[in-house]
């Protein structure tokens, strides 16, 4: 029988934070950590095929999907802060230890928290997230443009990434099925990127970035000292970030496993079903589960 997900709310700090949740409570927990400028909704298709094995939890950030978006002003878009409501959420929720799957912003946020609480991680899946900085790519020209000079200027040019073209483009560039990929995940998207208030919220995370290119030797010291368990599924043809940085996971983590699929930024648009099998049979292999 199929197994429903459930949409639910829990109010974090005085923040309303949206989550999409499957499976049996007892069984391990897998955290979906979404990436730019998605929500949980980019994991519509993976968290039914992973409800059967694992206790699903797909959070929206605030400022992203269905949570609430407080200004910018009020409430300090960062990436640290992200990652403490995460990581507060999953209290809340009593999980004591789980995997954390990985995409795009959701790096950051996941590898903040890891650092913090080594003993809560059972595994990584990255999906199309780096923590060294040869996997930046073409994109990121603009974030360090911005980095440098916060000018009027470089912010109307980090502005034209959150414009209807550039969300479309993430989804559609280097797929290798466009007739699976509807139009669904980049409508929704911008959807959300178009209300009041929501580009003051991405300047300022965009801005933010920085702080998580200056934490990259923390993060590859991490893995080199804890060795977590890692599968990374990429998106080889991905113009965000690049195949370098999928390999240089394997200097820090020489038993992560690799595979490079055909796709583009959101991979799972078209390779929900391979993603899904890859991570049942990693951790059966590394857990038993």
């Amino acid at each position: 029988m199929p197994i429903p997900v459930h949409c639910r709310t829990l109010n974090v700090e005085g923040v309303d934070v949206f989550y999409r949740e499957a499976g049996h409570p007892g069984r391990p927990a897998i955290v979906l950590l979404h990436g730019f400028p998605s929500s949980s909704h980019m994991f519509r298709g993976l968290i039914p095929l992973l409800a059967d094995r694992y206790r699903v939890i797909a959070p929206d950030y605030p400022g992203f999907g269905n949570s609430a978006m407080p200004p910018a002003e009020t409430f300090g878009y960062t990436f640290e802060r992200l990652s403490l409501v995460v990581e507060r959420f999953l209290e809340a929720l009593g999980i004591p230890r789980y995997i954390l799957y990985v995409h795009d912003y959701g790096g950051p946020v996941g590898f903040r928290i890891a650092v913090r609480r080594p003993e809560r991680i059972l595994g990584f899946v990255v999906q199309n997230a780096v923590a060294n900085i040869e996997g930046l790519g073409e994109p990121f020209d603009v974030f360090k443009a911005l980095w440098a000079d916060p000018s009027p200027a470089n912010i109307a040019a980090f502005a034209r990434l959150l414009t209807f073209p550039f969300t479309k483009r993430q989804y559609l560039e280097g797929v290798c099925q466009p007739a699976i990929v509807g139009p669904d995940g980049y409508s929704m998207d911008q959807f959300f990127l178009n209300r009041p208030g929501s580009a003051a919220i991405q300047l300022a995370l965009g801005y933010d970035y920085r702080t998580n290119v200056a934490r990259y030797p923390e993060w590859q010291r991490y893995m080199r000292v804890y060795q977590p368990p890692m599968i990374i599924a990429w998106g080889r043809n991905d113009f965000n970030f690049t195949l370098e940085g999928a390999y240089a996971y394997k200097r820090e983590l020489p038993r992560a496993e690799l595979h490079l699929l055909c796709g583009g930024h959101f991979l799972l648009e078209e390779a929900s079903v391979t993603v899904a099998a890859l991570i049942k049979r990693f951790f059966g292999r590394a857990y038993g589960f």
